[in-house]
């Protein structure tokens, strides 16, 4: 009987040391912004998203991705010396949650084609009124939080970027982009140094006015368990080395 109370109690504090985080702040290399997170009302997106955030595979990652007047994209590579890209670890695949429109300032999760519950570490933010196709497309991309104060202006400064393809690099020419021998440095990407949690009230969220996602009739009937791992392993072959780099990302929306 001691054992199991003892074992009760253990469960207790590790439930009580889990962050339920509703705000977290993003410290890029073009500056920081925070997120409001829907915990709340999508609270298995949320719950990935975290893991992610505690377990700091977030920081040090790259934004691999920026079109303007759609997305800016990261949340799945480090930068490798040898290949470039360098797929952070991976949990499960998350349920599709597919309640908020993808307007401008809010965060979803990005996925494979063809694969409505594939999201695992991946995010995008939106730069415009995506809603017509990311709301419906793919089962509809889940959005789970909006940007508070000014922090568009950050993101808006990251997809102004000059980019090779859809990959932003600073201080990179287009000379060298078209120069198959030529890879960016560590130095010439957008960085997303840490994501850390700034406010863990779980009510934070109460006082915004997320869109509802009214497009989209009916979530695709596809199991929970279902992977994204095969089109994550295309990807990294299409982004690793010169050849690879210059392709469009097809880990897309």
């Amino acid at each position: 009987m001691k054992i199991i109370k003892t074992m009760a109690l253990s469960s207790m504090l590790v439930g009580a040391m889990q962050t339920h985080a509703t705000i977290v702040e993003f410290q890029t290399t073009k500056g920081s912004f925070q997120v409001n997170l829907y915990d709340q009302s999508t609270p298995k997106t949320v719950e990935n998203f975290l893991k992610y955030v505690n377990s700091e595979r977030y920081n040090d990652t790259l934004v691999h991705r920026a079109i303007p007047d759609f997305v800016v994209q990261g949340g799945g590579f480090n930068y490798d010396a040898t290949d470039i890209f360098a797929g952070i670890t991976i949990d499960k695949s998350v349920i599709n949650e597919p309640k908020w429109s993808n307007v401008r300032g809010t965060i979803a999760m990005a996925k494979p084609e063809n694969n409505a519950n594939g999201a695992t570490s991946q995010w995008f933010f939106n730069l415009t009124d995506n809603s017509k196709n990311l709301d419906t497309q793919n089962g509809g991309y889940a959005v789970f939080g909006e940007v508070v104060g000014e922090g568009m202006s950050v993101i808006d400064d990251i997809a102004e970027v000059p980019r090779c393809g859809t990959i932003p690099l600073q201080n990179y020419t287009e000379a060298q982009c078209k120069d198959s021998e030529s890879k960016p440095a560590y130095e010439n990407f957008i960085k997303v140094t840490a994501v850390i949690v700034v406010d863990d009230d779980p009510n934070s969220a109460q006082a915004l006015n997320p869109m509802p996602n009214t497009l989209i009739k009916k979530q695709p009937e596809v199991s929970e368990s279902d992977s994204s791992s095969g089109s994550f392993s295309a990807l990294l072959m299409l982004l690793a080395g010169a050849a690879g780099f210059r392709r469009r990302n097809t880990y897309s929306h």
